[in-house]
């Protein structure tokens, strides 16, 4: 019995585990996952400093018509320790620079007038002006970052502010690719009769990289028990497995044969979805085996439906799922109730509302439905009928059109 849509990736999401942590240098660190949560190792800033190029002052000098004396000067990188605001003097000061003794206000250079060795303040100061306090973003031991956070940029620049240059992160899952068939060759060899190139390794990769594991092209598996085996043992190695083809009920379907040859435990085979339906999940000590359907606008939707998930998870991710936006229906559509189907379609954002047509022919066999896709409407299964005009869930698989 079929699995439905909604168990299938339920159960997958289940069974497969975060990978263990690797520390590797802060550079390298932008778009991975953190392991544990990090600390402030001290305040931020670590002393109170200028916010602006200025003067250093005693609010209670400033207000009249009297100038104060320049006396002493802090670049920014240097320390004030022995300078000090005394009674009607200012010291210049850098942005940045750390403040001196005496001073409870930095006058920014733009609202004072230079004589000499004077400074006249132009307008009222409030003491405390454009001072950065000690601590004042960010206290030492403060938690800045939970585990499972994101290392998005700014999170790399507070890091890097307190000093890290390792972080622990979640290990990338190394993904084997493996096609199968003996009518494929790869892209650049001469197509005999009856031949077609093995495009879905290379499309894998793709996404497979772009979610931020890394892929293991296997190359091809003949239809034969011995090729398949030595393959699908290479690949049991990595930490997940895909193969295409192989998993329907064809004479030389064997992947599923040889799978359970190796004591790969099928957790289940089918899915009740369109397109995709001849989709297998299994499992070995750990490594989760995807086997999807050969026809290649199937193998692209039931990566993204099941195995992106999947790998998210074990790379740390806290939202797994694509968000779904909601969209009209451009024009009237119709299935055969029973399955969940995937309709691959182009969203406009026509600044009033989403609106998402067709990509074309929904055929398997039409390729070029998901070059012109930028999302996919997931029709629940027990509908036949979708007007024109109702909202259907979307997931954006590209960037919206829009009228800007």
């Amino acid at each position: 019995m079929a699995e439905s849509f909604e168990s299938a990736r339920a159960l997958i999401l289940e069974k497969v585990s975060i990978l263990p942590a690797e520390s590797i240098p802060l550079v390298e660190a932008g778009g991975r996952i953190l392991s544990s949560a990090l600390s402030a190792l001290c305040d931020l800033p670590s002393w109170d400093n200028s916010a602006m190029d200025g003067f250093a002052v005693r609010s209670q000098d400033c207000g009249t018509d009297q100038p104060l004396r320049i006396d002493g000067y802090i670049p920014a990188g240097a320390s004030a320790e022995g300078i000090q605001v005394k009674p009607g003097t200012a010291v210049r000061i850098m942005t940045g620079a750390p403040v001196p003794m005496g001073c409870d206000t930095i006058v920014p250079v733009e609202e004072t007038q230079e004589n000499g060795d004077q400074v006249f303040i132009k307008g009222a100061v409030q003491v405390g002006d454009h001072i950065r306090k000690r601590g004042e973003d960010v206290k030492q031991g403060e938690e800045v970052l939970a585990a499972g956070s994101i290392l998005l940029p700014a999170g790399i620049n507070i890091l890097a502010a307190f000093g890290y240059s390792q972080v622990a992160v979640i290990r990338r899952p190394r993904v084997a690719i493996l096609s199968t068939g003996d009518e494929l060759v790869e892209p650049g060899d001469p197509l005999g009769p009856g031949q077609i190139i093995n495009s879905n390794a290379y499309s894998l990769a793709a996404a497979i990289r772009e979610v931020g594991a890394e892929p293991l092209l296997l190359g091809i598996a003949r239809d034969d028990h011995e090729s398949l085996k030595e393959k699908l043992t290479a690949g049991l190695k990595a930490d997940v497995l895909i193969t295409t083809a192989g998993v329907s009920m064809g004479d030389r379907d064997l992947v599923c044969e040889v799978l359970q040859e190796l004591k790969v435990e099928r957790l289940f085979w089918k899915i009740d979805i369109k397109p995709g339906r001849p989709t297998a999940f299994s499992f070995k000590d750990g490594t989760p085996v995807f086997s999807l359907p050969g026809n290649p606008v199937s193998s692209m939707v039931t990566f993204e439906e099941f195995v992106r998930p999947a790998l998210l998870k074990m790379m740390g991710h806290s939202r797994l799922i694509k968000p779904y936006v909601k969209a009209r229906l451009k024009e009237n559509f119709s299935k055969k109730p029973g399955r969940v189907q995937f309709l691959r379609v182009r969203v406009v954002d026509t600044g009033e509302h989403l609106l998402a047509s067709s990509s074309g022919d929904q055929n398997t066999g039409i390729l070029s439905t998901m070059l012109r896709a930028n999302g996919i409407a997931v029709l629940p299964a027990e509908r036949g009928r979708f007007e024109a005009g109702e909202e259907l869930s979307i997931h954006l698989i590209g960037e919206l059109d829009s009228p800007y």
